[in-house]
């Protein structure tokens, strides 16, 4: 007795007819289940292979069919076949239905098409929330973060939090302070559940604006629950804005209060307030954390953030283990390893490093070469900088910064070659800033070139982009050689600009502590 009969074999002729017939006989609600399963699979793709064959049969789709479909266009990237599906809605009188409206503007935007988006959505007779949110959204992310604001404050209905976070969002990089206080304010006001994801965007706009004071409140009086985002955005705030410390300390607080775990973004803020303050206990405690931590792995940012921590505080050993030990080694890798060699003295290692970036098959960058040349400024090699300099225009194509021609300046001006770090200046493709006559003016006070030290005086007068440190500087020359009413004359310079030199402190570790 035979339980399991064989499968006849079908031909593709078969198959054909028989998908045929299915896509005949069902109903376009069927069609649009599988329609929207496929477009937020995996393999999008046979979404629009099955769009293809139901726009065949007219009772076989509707207007969430096309909503479907260009939800797969915009997975896939496929403009062509997004602009395709759109002139077949206007066809089949399914354009002027708001649902494929919106999908129209996301599709737009996620490619790019700033201008299709925002046709769109002026022959919108009535657009809604979507409409509203879809475009602010958009215009932001696109970095119109004008825009985004101006269509805020059109909106006719009510906002809701995806757009509330979108317009904070772009308030936060507009510094629009008073306006996104008074989004702020109709939060509170209007919105009676708890969205994290929007009092995140209020917290981030707050300190992105330098309110610390407002951010810290609200952070441990106003908001009931905190993720792993919050924590990161105080965090970073606060070493952003200078305030490492407390960045330190809110991080401590963090793991004290074991409300979440840290995640990289946190990790590698940390990081940078230990790098800043250089202070190498704080540094070497969160490398063990990272290290006793599965689900955080010493590679790419955070590997990155603590070559650099162990840089700037001077342990260029525990910098090169952790160097060494990276899985995948970027061109961020390379130059913080290259920049701190060039820092703690160990020019001469510079160079090597950078030929075995090469070979690895890592190509350079802007910040490479400010790294390659600093190395070569402390270094005394001349020759291999001028050459590292030619070779970053003429073989990489990398334009010089400022502070590329400042490396060279001060280059000379170590070497004492005074009269070539002129030169140089002189044939620069654009006009020297304050950086390049720091360089300059540094070196003359060194070796003590009065006659071009004049020369650089009245260059500096006229310069853009000077520092509190180099009229400082100048000040202090006139000084040393009993300059008295030069001097007093440029700190009434100073005073007129509103210029104000920092005292200066230093940094000391105490039983693992920084005293304040």
């Amino acid at each position: 007795m035979q339980l399991n009969p064989p499968i006849p074999t079908l031909t593709l002729k078969q198959l054909n007819q028989i998908r045929a017939q299915i896509l005949t006989s069902a109903k376009p609600t069927t069609l649009n289940s599988l329609l929207r399963s496929l477009a937020h699979s995996k393999h999008p793709q046979n979404a629009l292979t099955l769009f293809t064959h139901m726009l065949q049969n007219p009772s076989s789709h509707d207007h969430s069919t096309f909503t479907h479909a260009l939800k797969a266009c915009s997975s896939l990237r496929a403009l062509r076949t997004g602009l395709q599906i759109h002139a077949r809605a206007a066809k089949s009188g399914h354009l002027a239905d708001i649902f494929i409206q919106n999908s129209m503007i996301h599709f737009y935007f996620r490619e790019s098409e700033i201008v299709g988006g925002c046709r769109v959505f002026d022959e919108i007779v009535c657009p809604d929330v979507v409409s509203w949110t879809s475009i602010v959204s958009g215009l932001f992310k696109a970095g119109f973060e004008r825009e985004s604001v101006v269509r805020f404050c059109d909106m006719d209905v009510e906002p809701n939090a995806a757009s509330l976070v979108s317009v904070l969002c772009a308030c936060s990089r507009l510094r629009a302070v008073r306006l996104g206080k008074a989004i702020h304010g109709y939060c509170l006001k209007s919105l009676i559940e708890d969205n994290i994801i929007l009092d995140n965007a209020v917290l981030d706009f707050y300190v992105k604006c330098g309110s610390l004071r407002i951010a810290r409140y609200l952070f441990f009086a106003k908001m009931l629950d905190r993720d792993v985002i919050s924590w990161t955005i105080m965090v970073g705030g606060f070493a952003y804005r200078g305030f490492c410390e407390e960045a330190v300390r809110l991080f401590g607080d963090m793991l004290e209060r074991g409300e979440v775990e840290p995640n990289e973004a946190t990790i590698v803020s940390v990081l940078s307030a230990c790098s800043s303050l250089s202070a190498l206990s704080w540094g070497r405690w969160v490398h063990a954390y990272v290290s006793t931590r599965h689900d955080l792995i010493v590679d790419g940012n955070v590997g990155n953030a603590l070559i650099n921590m162990y840089s700037k505080g001077g342990d260029m050993g525990m910098a090169v283990r952790v160097f060494d030990a990276l899985i995948r080694k970027d061109v961020v890798s390379w130059s913080t390893i290259i920049s701190g060699m060039a820092m703690n003295g160990f020019g001469v290692h510079a160079l090597p490093l950078f030929s075995l970036m090469l070979v690895r098959g890592v190509c350079p960058d802007d910040v490479t070469f400010l790294g390659l040349l600093s190395a070569c400024s402390h270094g005394g090699m001349i020759d291999q900088g001028l050459m590292l300099f030619k070779a970053m225009t003429d073989v990489y194509g990398i334009v010089p910064q400022m502070q590329h021609y400042a490396c060279v300046v001060d280059m000379y001006g170590r070497a004492g070659l005074l009269k070539e770090g002129e030169d140089f200046i002189q044939k620069m493709p654009v006009e020297a800033d304050g950086t390049v006559w720091g360089a300059l003016l540094n070196a003359c006070r060194v070796h003590g070139n009065e006659e071009m030290f004049g020369w650089i005086t009245r260059c500096i007068s006229t310069a853009e982009g000077v520092s509190i440190g180099t009229y400082a500087l100048l000040s202090n020359t006139y000084a040393s050689t009993r300059k008295w009413e030069d001097a007093n004359e440029v700190r009434d310079v100073m005073s007129s600009m509103g210029l104000k030199k920092m005292a200066g402190c230093s940094w000391i570790e105490a039983e693992s502590s920084i005293p304040t």
